[in-house]
């Protein structure tokens, strides 16, 4: 088992009105959809801005933990930056909550890599040309490096100067960078 923490504390600005992960897939939003997708890998924790009660609403009828950042509007890396010291100890997963095509297997999978490849201090999916992407798992060892992040780059400044150290796992498509940020996305996925 290993925790994993869902990012869903972002603004969904390009939906231009609608939140994103409260979009509603095979009779549930996006955002249950995917703490049902994680639960069977480990605890699931909920990263969440301060204002999103809708959102916050869904986390409650599930057995995630939500943690509220209160600087989440600065961007991914605050939000890491909060929700981080807030796992179990140990290796943890983190989640875009975007990404509609990722599937609980997909998690196993990565997971089951770190005793795979456990010369590695970052395992992720990928998409078949390498491309990297969702899940994530970072080592342990690198829980002091979010304690300085910022911005809206994410972990990039913790995975960078890592890629040598990093364990690329390629699913057969492009499912760990497909996310839907508009309306027009939405509705292309749809249709």
């Amino acid at each position: 088992m290993i925790p994993v923490l869902i990012l869903a504390a972002g603004q969904s600005r390009r939906m231009r009105g609608t939140d994103k992960l409260l979009q509603e897939i095979n009779g549930k939003s996006l955002l249950r959809q995917q703490i049902d997708t994680a639960t069977p890998i480990g605890p699931v924790f909920v990263a969440l801005g301060p204002d999103q009660g809708k959102r916050h609403a869904v986390v409650e009828k599930t057995n995630a933990t939500p943690l509220i950042i209160p600087e989440a509007s600065e961007g991914i890396g605050a939000t890491l930056r909060g929700a981080v010291p807030h796992l179990p100890a140990g290796p943890f997963m983190v989640v875009l909550a975007d990404l509609v095509s990722l599937e609980t297997n997909d998690l196993q999978c990565v997971a089951s890599t770190v005793n795979e490849h456990p010369n590695h201090l970052i395992w992720r999916g990928a998409s078949p040309n390498g491309d990297a992407g969702h899940p994530i798992i970072f080592a342990n060892a690198l829980r002091p490096a979010f304690a300085t992040l910022t911005g809206d780059n994410g972990g990039e400044t913790i995975v960078k100067p890592l890629k040598s150290q990093t364990y690329l796992h390629r699913f057969a498509d492009v499912r760990a960078r497909f996310d839907l940020d508009t309306p027009e996305d939405w509705a292309a996925w749809r249709a």
